[in-house]
C-alpha cells in the first residue's frame, strides 16, 4: 500500500510539473524582425536581452535574432516593432570560355517561338531588342562551376555576383560567401540563367529571351536548392543597392523562381525598397496547383508568372527534338496552349499576372558534377525567366521603365487564355488531358512582340 502511494505521488508529480503545464518552450529559433524606427545601438541592446542580434540591414529597418521560441510574442509586442516571424523557408570551376559574345543569331526553340521571340531555325529573332544595356539578377542558385562552358564571359557581371548563406533555424545569421556563386552543385541558377541569355549546346548556340543582357548571378539558395527569406532579402537589398549606386543610369531587373508558402514581413519590406530604387521584380507563381500561389510571386508589386504549355509538344510521339525541329504556329492561338496541372492557382489575397512556357524547356543541367548536359526541366521556375527576359527587352526599350508599368503592360497585351481542357502528347507517347479554370492563368500568355509593341 505505502508503495502503491509513493507511485502515485510520483505520477502526480510528474502530471503537474512544469514540463507538463505549459511548459515555457526554449528551443532556439532564428527570426526576422522589421521595425518602424532606425536600428540604432539603443534598439540593440534593448533586443539583446531577447537573444542574440545575427544581422542586420538599415536600409529596410530589419534585424535577425535568434531567440527562445517562447519569447517571439514578447518581442511581437515592442513599440518599435512592426512585425516579427520565424525565418520562412524557400525553395527553387573550368575556365573554358564560348567564343562568342551573345547567341543572337541561335537556334530557335519552342518556349522562344511561343513567345515570339524567334522563329523556326537560326537568325530568326522576331523582335528588335536584345537586352543589351539591362542588367537582370538571378536570384537563384547562382551557376555551376562550368558556367564558361554554357555562357559567353562578358554576359555574366562577375564584378558584382555574390552567394549570400546562412539564415533560418538555428543559425541566424546570413553571411556573404566569396565566389560560391560560381560554384553551384544544383543546377537551377544555371538553367534559369540560359532561359534569359541563351546557351552553348555542344557547339550549337541556342537562342535567349534577351541574349545580350548582363545577367548577375545572386546566390540565395543553398547546394539543394533551398534557402531562407531572410537570406533572399538580403540578396534583394543587395540588387536594390546596385541599382542605387553603380548601376544607377542602367534599367536592373530581379528574377526569382523560388517561393514558398507564406509571405515574410522582411521580404515584403526588401521587396517595396528594391521597387522604390527602380528595380523590376519577375517571380514565379509556384508549383503547388491547387493548393495556392508561393511567395514572394503573390505579392502584388510582383510580376508573378504561371506555367504554361504547348500542345505540340512531343509530337509526332518520338519525336525526341520536337523542341527545336518544330515550327510552333503563328500568329498565336490560344487553343495550342495550355496551363501545366502543377502550376499554382491564385487564392484570395494573392495576385497572379501572367503565363509562360514552363512545361518541358531545355537547358543546362547537370547532375554529375562537371559532366556537361542538357535536360528538359518543367516548373513556374523556368516560366519566370521568359517574363524577366521580356521585361528586359521592354527596359532597353524604355529604360525608365517602372515595375508598375511593366506588370500593366504585360497584362493588357497578353494573349488570353479562359479556362478550358486540352488533350496532350507526354514523353512516352501517351496521351493525357490536362484542365484548369480562371484562377490559374492571370492575364493569359505573354508575348515579347505584344509587350514591346504596346511600351513607350
Amino acid at each position: 500500500m505505502k508503495r502503491l502511494s509513493l507511485l502515485l505521488v510520483m505520477a502526480l508529480l510528474v502530471l503537474f510539473s512544469p514540463l507538463t503545464m505549459g511548459a515555457s518552450d526554449q528551443t532556439r529559433i532564428g527570426v526576422n524582425v522589421l521595425l518602424n524606427v532606425d536600428v540604432s545601438p539603443s534598439v540593440l541592446d534593448d533586443l539583446a536581452q531577447y537573444g542574440k542580434v545575427r544581422d542586420v540591414i538599415p536600409e529596410i529597418r530589419v534585424l535577425t535574432l535568434q531567440i527562445r521560441a517562447d519569447d517571439l510574442a514578447l518581442i511581437r509586442r515592442l513599440p518599435y516593432v512592426v512585425a516579427v516571424n520565424p525565418d520562412a523557408v524557400r525553395n527553387g570551376a573550368p575556365v573554358d570560355t564560348v567564343p562568342v559574345a551573345d547567341f543572337a543569331n541561335g537556334l530557335s526553340t519552342w518556349d522562344l517561338d511561343a513567345v515570339n521571340v524567334t522563329d523556326y531555325g537560326f537568325n530568326n529573332r522576331q523582335v528588335s531588342f536584345d537586352g543589351s544595356g539591362v542588367y537582370v539578377a538571378v536570384l537563384d542558385t547562382g551557376l555551376l562551376d562550368s558556367w564558361r562552358q554554357y555562357f559567353p564571359q562578358e554576359r555574366i557581371a562577375e564584378e558584382y555576383a555574390i552567394s549570400f548563406g546562412g539564415g533560418g533555424g538555428e543559425m541566424g545569421w546570413v553571411s556573404t560567401q566569396p565566389n560560391k556563386w560560381e560554384h553551384d552543385q544544383d543546377s537551377h541558377g544555371t538553367h534559369v540563367t540560359s532561359t534569359i541569355l541563351g546557351y552553348n549546346l555542344r557547339g550549337t548556340p541556342v537562342n535567349g529571351v534577351a541574349p545580350k543582357a548582363t545577367v548577375i548571378p545572386v546566390k540565395v539558395l543553398n547546394q539543394n536548392g533551398s534557402g531562407w527569406s531572410s537570406v533572399v532579402a538580403r540578396g534583394i537589398v543587395y540588387v536594390a543597392d546596385l541599382k542605387a549606386g553603380p548601376l544607377k543610369n542602367y534599367p536592373v531587373v530581379i528574377n526569382m523562381s523560388l517561393g514558398g508558402p507564406v509571405l515574410d514581413a522582411v521580404e515584403k519590406a526588401a521587396i517595396d525598397y528594391a521597387v522604390s530604387q527602380g528595380v523590376i521584380i519577375v517571380a514565379s507563381a509556384g508549383n503547388s496547383g491547387e493548393a495556392g500561389m508561393g511567395y514572394p510571386g503573390a505579392y502584388a508589386p510582383v510580376i508573378s508568372v504561371a506555367a504554361s504549355g504547348w500542345t505540340g509538344e512531343w509530337t509526332p510521339p518520338g519525336n525526341r527534338a520536337w523542341w527545336y525541329n518544330l515550327n510552333v504556329p503563328d500568329p498565336l492561338n490560344a487553343n495550342h496552349y495550355y496551363i501545366t496541372d502543377f502550376s499554382s492557382r491564385q487564392k484570395p489575397g494573392q495576385d497572379l499576372d501572367v503565363a509562360a512556357p514552363g512545361s518541358w524547356v531545355v537547358g543546362p543541367y547537370q547532375v554529375n558534377s562537371g559532366q556537361i548536359s542538357y535536360y528538359f526541366l518543367g516548373g513556374t521556375s523556368m516560366a519566370s525567366p521568359h517574363v524577366a527576359g521580356i521585361v528586359a527587352l521592354m527596359a532597353q526599350k524604355y529604360p525608365a521603365l517602372t515595375a508598375s508599368q511593366a506588370e500593366s503592360i504585360l497584362e493588357a497585351s497578353a494573349v488570353s487564355l479562359p479556362a478550358g481542357c486540352r488533350t496532350i502528347y507526354t514523353p512516352y507517347g501517351t496521351t493525357k488531358n490536362v484542365c484548369w479554370d480562371a484562377d490559374a492563368t492571370g492575364a493569359g500568355l505573354a508575348t515579347a512582340d505584344a509587350a514591346l509593341a504596346a511600351t513607350p
